[in-house]
């Protein structure tokens, strides 16, 4: 997914933001289309936490009526130094991207989009699915990592149960599963179910920080209430977490132990200077324009260092403007 923001502002994200035990990060509403286009509820990054281990973004979006806001329909865009994740709860989208890979996102199975040194893709919700809900992540590339080659992985994870809960972890370990996806630094994804009444005691590495992402329900973290919508932000420190719900909930868990490096994200991109962003931006827009005309469909996209993604007719989406001064690294 891209970041539909049309002047997005540079995050600047620094490691050592001091320790605040559990702090609830609330939502703000980004519109992904038009006036009656599908809206998000996005939680990371906030102008004072950007990070949750590598986690670097969180949109969360749906129940969202497809016949009333048309769904999903981001065509082909670029991304570097980052990877993406997606993970649906209701509805179905069609991914294809420049390394070839052609998928169907489906409700209970991870699909993980590595962009490294530079990919583009689309994601269009599909015409049999009247009702679209679920998140969409981002992961910051560690230094020794962000210029890898583009890949894609699918994965399904088995659910694990226990006394009115399920969960599906679909990276890292929790819950006595383990993910087999591959990830540059250590990380936990998943999502867990508990039943009206029930509670769960979560073994969890204390080196890690962690974010609770409510998505239906009613539920606490160590005490916390959060409400649907709300992602929850826990220290590092604690070796178990208890989740407790008054009524059936559903939450996203993520972590990892916190990133340590100063990044710079602008629109679809994760760099590190100002002059790496500016150089990402030309070379996607050099792929769209022919003779100073922007190129009205999507496999007319030139080669370059995004690539083409194959099949996909939709016009290809250009960077917004970059703002008229240099970035800045900003706290």
């Amino acid at each position: 997914m891209t970041n539909p923001d049309p002047r997005p502002r540079e995050q600047a994200i620094h490691p050592g933001v001091p320790d605040v035990g559990l702090e609830v990060l609330p939502p703000r509403e980004v519109p992904l289309g038009g006036p009656r286009g599908m809206r998000v509820r996005r939680t990371l990054p906030q102008r004072h936490r950007s990070l949750i281990g590598a986690w670097c973004f969180l949109d969360h979006y749906g129940p969202d009526d497809v016949a009333v806001t048309g769904g999903m329909r981001v065509p082909a865009h670029p991304h570097t130094g980052l990877a993406t994740v997606s993970w649906l709860f209701t509805g179905e989208i069609e991914h294809r991207d420049s390394t070839g890979a052609h998928a169907r996102v489906v409700p209970g199975e991870f699909n993980l989009m590595t962009a490294g040194r530079g990919i583009s893709h689309s994601e269009v919700s599909l015409p049999d699915s009247p009702v679209l809900h679920g998140v969409q992540l981002w992961l910051a590339l560690p230094e020794g990592s962000r210029d890898v080659e583009p890949r894609f992985e699918h994965y399904a994870p088995r659910p694990v149960r226990g006394p009115g809960w399920e969960a599906r972890v679909f990276l890292g370990s929790l819950l006595g599963d383990t993910s087999p996806v591959r990830t540059h630094s250590p990380l936990v994804g998943a999502e867990l179910m508990l039943a009206d009444g029930h509670g769960l005691e979560v073994d969890v590495d204390p080196a890690f920080e962690h974010g609770f992402l409510l998505d239906v329900g009613r539920a606490s973290v160590e005490g916390q209430e959060v409400e649907p919508g709300e992602l929850l932000y826990l220290s590092p420190g604690r070796d178990r977490l208890r989740v407790e719900c008054s009524e059936e909930a559903r939450m996203v868990l993520i972590g990892g132990p916190p990133f340590g490096e100063e990044i710079m994200m602008w629109w679809n991109f994760v760099g590190r200077t100002h002059e790496e962003i500016v150089e990402a931006r030309d070379q996607w827009q050099a792929q769209l324009f022919r003779d100073d005309e922007l190129v009205t469909d999507g496999t007319q996209v030139l080669p370059g260092r995004y690539g083409v993604v194959p099949g996909q007719h939709l016009p290809p989406l250009p960077a917004p403007t970059l703002p008229n001064a240099r970035l800045k690294r900003r706290r």
